[in-house]
């Protein structure tokens, strides 16, 4: 029960990613607030309280910074504290050159991506600065460490993620505010559901040989991203700040 009596923030929370690493923490004795734009949040709460555990979901877009301030209010007042925080919520936007990307869709992925996360560093390291400090992890991507095609306005926010990750570390770091990011790689959630559906993805992307782009050859499962998570806010990272944890089976070693 390494977090027993905690308080941890997801961003994020209702499927995927988010959903899996909201019942990690709960199992491991955390109380969880969840803030997302989807009403799935509930279920993940009900699949916590199922289980014995603690959490809450407010409606959230991370893009709005006073949404955000009051799902941190809401997580102090309900539960006592707040001692770590994963900023997972993101958008995944169409594949297309960056000629076609339309202005309005590029600014919508910055809002949620890039100054979502940055929202909720702001809201969660003001609580975290008077009451003994805490651990925050960002959901980077393979995409803020490399570079894909047709894919110019996630990669964009995602490398920014990376930079104010890191600049944020070591902000914080001396005042008890320990901050990472993780970037995983193709990872089956609904978001992605749209490229493990296309035949001609899955047969280029898991091709076996030398050089195949998954040396696994399958994608992960969001429960095999959650763990990583977990650790860094834990005791056992505590030498740990402004590291990009990749976990992507392979994908970016060579």
């Amino acid at each position: 029960m390494r977090f027993e009596g905690k308080t941890v923030l997801i961003t994020g929370g209702a499927t995927g990613i988010g959903r899996a690493t909201a019942l990690a923490f709960a199992r491991e004795g955390a109380s969880v607030a969840i803030g997302d734009t989807s009403d799935l949040a509930a279920e993940t709460v009900r699949m916590i309280e199922r289980d014995g555990g603690r959490a809450l979901f407010q409606p959230t877009d991370v893009a709005s910074y006073e949404q955000v301030e009051s799902l941190v209010r809401s997580a102090v007042t309900r539960f006592g504290g707040l001692h770590a925080a994963f900023n997972n919520a993101g958008i995944l936007p169409a594949t297309r050159p960056l000629h076609e990307v339309r202005p309005s869709d590029f600014d919508r992925v910055i809002a949620v991506n890039l100054r979502g996360i940055f929202n909720a560093l702001h809201a969660e390291i003001a609580h975290m600065l008077g009451h003994g400090g805490g651990a925050i992890v960002n959901t980077a991507s393979v995409a803020g460490v490399v570079a894909d095609p047709g894919m110019s306005p996630y990669v964009a926010s995602k490398h920014a993620v990376v930079g104010l990750t890191k600049a944020a570390a070591i902000e914080y770091g001396r005042r008890g505010i320990r901050i990472n990011a993780i970037a995983p790689g193709l990872v089956r959630t609904p978001m992605t559901e749209r490229w493990l559906a296309d035949a001609a993805f899955r047969q280029s992307f898991f091709a076996e040989g030398p050089f195949a782009p998954s040396p696994l050859g399958r994608a992960a499962e969001p429960e095999e991203i959650a763990g990583t998570v977990l650790h860094l806010c834990s005791d056992a990272a505590t030498f740990t700040i402004g590291q990009i944890a990749v976990v992507d089976g392979g994908q970016t070693v060579r």
